[in-house]
């Protein structure tokens, strides 16, 4: 399989440590969705990542259909997440306010690097978006006990809310408030310990 993204993207990010969770092998091709946009164009037509290209050739787009493809390959015993029930769907609201949250941080860089008149509606718009998340994440694992979001093993909430916070923390440092959202805080050093998230890594850096 081939792995087309840059890792400083959360979305990228989550499938590669997925990847690394599960065993799976892979090449890595750190494209830029802005510098490589025709490389990515080759594979897919949107120019977006993660973009996962598997051995007969498929072409898989969006991380969300791409580790629904690797939860399959693995089994429903390996699966980082449950495969039914209250507890899926509460892994995936996770992973859906996770992800809304690295999309509204991402909004937020384009606006200040790519536009030479910023909206500032526009920015507090996103930036409340995202307080209210980080709100709601907050309350959400104070209510859980184990070490992980949904018990004793790292599962796919676990990887998408520490990818997008880890994003939030290098890309926006002014929203970052451990007072705030101390256990955010602790869940993100906890994951960043782990060697799949020190290899499937990389400094973040803005587009120009």
């Amino acid at each position: 399989m081939i792995l087309i993204g840059q890792y400083d993207s959360p979305f990228v990010r989550r499938v590669g440590i997925a990847l690394r969770l599960y065993g799976f092998s892979f090449e890595h091709r750190p494209w830029s969705a802005f510098s490589d946009a025709d490389k990515i164009a080759q594979f897919n037509p949107l120019r977006r990542v993660p973009t996962l290209v598997l051995d007969d050739g498929e072409v898989l787009i969006e991380s969300g259909a791409i580790l629904d493809h690797l939860d399959e390959r693995a089994g429903p015993s390996r699966a980082l997440i449950a495969d039914n029930g209250a507890e899926r769907r509460q892994a995936l609201k996770v992973c859906a306010l996770a992800t809304g949250l690295a999309d509204k941080a991402v909004s937020l860089i384009y606006e200040r690097a790519l536009h030479a008149h910023t909206s500032d509606r526009w920015i507090e718009r996103c930036t409340a978006q995202i307080q209210s998340v980080l709100d709601a994440l907050e309350a959400d694992r104070a209510g859980r006990a184990g070490p992980w979001w949904f018990g004793a093993s790292i599962g796919h909430a676990d990887i998408a809310v520490a990818c997008a916070l880890r994003f939030l923390r290098d890309g926006h440092p002014a929203l970052r408030d451990d007072a705030r959202w101390g256990r955010l805080a602790a869940h993100l050093e906890r994951c960043e310990a782990l060697d799949a998230f020190r290899e499937i890594a990389q400094p973040f850096s803005p587009p120009s």
